[in-house]
This record gives structure tokens, C-alpha cells and sequence, in this order.
């Protein structure tokens, strides 16, 4: 197989690889029992954001704007990022050819970035319930909420292929070896050869509008939520009020304090590659593994659906044994 493929553009010949070498942890004895702990968070994830999905799609009664919210945040944890990273350390699979690598780079982002402007929109739905209430069903209704995903979806999935599509432009004529888990964008593109002033400025605008902008957002959200509970005489309905906000605040802290920390000590000291990639796999499984649990034990609309459902299925396979 040939090492490098050209691609010609402009007068300019880019030197491609072939393929790259994901480079993992460096010398920690016994990882493999870290791999085996993100299996099982994998598997637990899978199979609770597809029983919120699953209860969401057969309850009617769950299908209100803030479900749909709910709904495109479950299906963007079910992303396939953990199986490839068990099969390139456990089976010892470090090759990946160039085209693979950016496809996975680019699901990866794409499911990332869904998931941070994703708990915008459920910010947005707590904003109008709490300091809105009365016209909470006028103006968040299910066309709106839908519209705003569909927006979402489109302006971040030209975004990260504008991120990765850069990628194609650069030159890798030295190290082929990523010092991440995966099709790291930032450790990929740092491998290159020739300029890349480009690909860092995209990396800023897509972190702005990414991660800082829905943080900026959900805090100037939940700094009008408190003016307008500050309002409210009785201290029940302050607390009772504030109850509906605590699944979404905590779905926040678990997705972007892991980010904010990183990106501190990256600033700030310099981080070591193996906290780079543990923090990075625990911001990746994380949220997903805790997302599901939050909406089917901490809200008892999705509690009471599931249990009206298995109370039905049951109640199903009595009466055919019955017959």
C-alpha cells in the first residue's frame, strides 16, 4: 500500500496519509480494566437513552415540546465512539485509514456539538414555564421546539464539516500518531506539515459557538430564572418551581465542568496526554451514561410512563396466557 497519496488543487500537491495510528494512554499498566469500565458504561447508556426514547415514543402523553428536547438529546448520546475506542485498545486495532479517521472525527463533533445546544433549548423550555408560565403552551410548542433542532442540527453540521473539510487542505509528512482515543480533531491537525492558521481559527469559532455561547446562554437563562423566582412570595413555590430546573442543571454541570477544566489546565499549566484522554473519555461517557438516569428517575412524568408501560406489557402477556 502506498504511504502517501497526493491530491492536486490550486498548484498545491497535499501529502494524505494512508492511514493513522490512534496513540492512547502512555504507560499505565493494567488499562484494560479502565476499557472494561467503559464498556459497561457504554452498554448501560445504550440501553437507558433507548428506553427514554422508547417511552417517549409510545407514551402520547410524552410527546410535548419539552420531550422533543429530551428525545434529540437521547439519540445524540447514542453515539458509537466507545465501541471503536474498545476495538482500537482491546483488540489492539491502532491503524485507522485516513478517510475512516475523518468520517469518525466528523459523527464524533457532530453528536457532541447536538448535545451542548441541545440543553439550550431545554433552558429555553424552563425560561418561558418559569417567567412565563401563562403563555408557556403559545409560544413552546412542538413546531417551535422542532424547528429550533432542525436549525441546530443544520448550522453545526456546516460547521464541522467546514472543521474537518480544512483537514483536507494539510499536509501529514511526518508523525502519523494521534495522542488522543480517537480521530482527535485537534491532535490530528496538529500533525500537519504545512500552514494551518486556518484550521486554528475554525477551531476558535467552533469553540465559541459550540461550548462558550450555550454556557453564556444557559447562565444568562438561569440568572432571569432566579430574578423571576426572587418574585414569588410563597418560598413552596420557589422551591417547587426550582425542582423542575434541577435534572436540566445537573445535565449541564456533568457535560460542560469536564470541558471548562481541561481547557483550564490546558491554558494554564501543561496538561499531560493521558489526563488529556481520561478526561476526554469520561466527558464523552459520562453525561451519556447519567442523562438517562436523570429523566427516568428524577422526573415522574418518564417514571410513571415506563411503569404504566411495563404495568401494560404485563397485563399484555397475562390475558394471552390466559387465551
Amino acid at each position: 500500500m502506498e504511504f502517501f497519496n497526493s491530491a492536486l488543487g490550486q498548484n498545491i500537491t497535499f501529502l494524505h496519509p494512508a492511514y493513522f495510528i490512534i496513540g492512547g494512554f502512555i504507560g499505565i499498566p493494567n488499562i484494560k480494566y479502565y476499557y472494561v469500565f467503559l464498556f459497561f458504561m457504554y452498554v448501560v447508556s445504550v440501553l437507558g437513552n433507548t428506553a427514554v426514547i422508547t417511552v417517549i415514543i409510545l407514551d402520547y402523553n410524552l410527546r410535548s415540546p419539552k420531550y422533543v428536547a429530551v428525545f434529540n438529546l437521547a439519540f445524540a448520546d447514542l453515539t458509537a465512539l466507545i465501541p471503536k475506542v474498545l476495538d482500537t485498545f482491546l483488540f489492539d486495532n491502532r491503524y485507522i485509514v485516513y478517510e475512516a479517521c475523518l468520517s469518525y472525527m466528523f459523527f464524533v463533533l457532530v453528536f457532541g456539538s447536538v448535545q451542548s445546544w441541545t440543553l439550550v433549548i431545554m433552558a429555553y423550555d424552563r425560561f418561558i414555564a418559569i417567567c412565563f408560565p401563562l403563555r408557556y403552551h403559545s409560544i413552546v410548542t412542538k413546531p417551535a421546539i422542532a424547528t429550533m433542532l432542525l436549525f441546530v442540527w443544520v448550522v453545526l453540521l456546516s460547521i464541522i464539516s467546514c472543521m474537518v473539510g480544512l483537514l483536507d487542505r494539510l499536509s501529514f509528512c511526518g508523525s502519523l500518531v494521534i495522542q488522543s482515543f480517537y480521530c482527535d480533531h485537534g491532535p490530528t491537525f496538529r500533525l500537519a506539515c504545512n500552514d494551518t492558521s486556518l484550521n486554528k481559527i475554525m477551531i476558535y469559532v467552533a469553540l465559541t459557538i459550540i461550548n462558550c455561547l450555550p454556557l453564556i446562554l444557559i447562565v444568562l437563562t438561569y440568572i432571569c430564572i432566579a430574578r423571576a423566582l426572587s418574585r414569588i412570595a410563597s418560598q413552596k413555590e420557589r422551591v417547587k418551581a426550582l425542582k423542575t430546573c434541577t435534572s436540566h442543571l445537573i445535565l449541564v454541570a456533568i457535560f460542560f465542568l469536564p470541558f471548562l477544566g481541561t481547557n483550564i489546565a490546558a491554558m494554564t499549566s501543561s496538561l499531560h496526554p493521558n489526563a488529556r484522554i481520561i478526561n476526554s473519555t469520561l466527558t464523552h461517557t459520562i453525561p451519556a451514561f447519567v442523562n438517562p438516569i436523570i429523566y427516568s428517575l428524577k422526573t415522574e412524568e418518564v417514571l410513571d410512563s415506563f411503569k404504566k408501560l411495563c404495568k401494560n406489557k404485563r397485563l399484555g402477556k397475562i390475558t394471552l396466557k390466559k387465551r
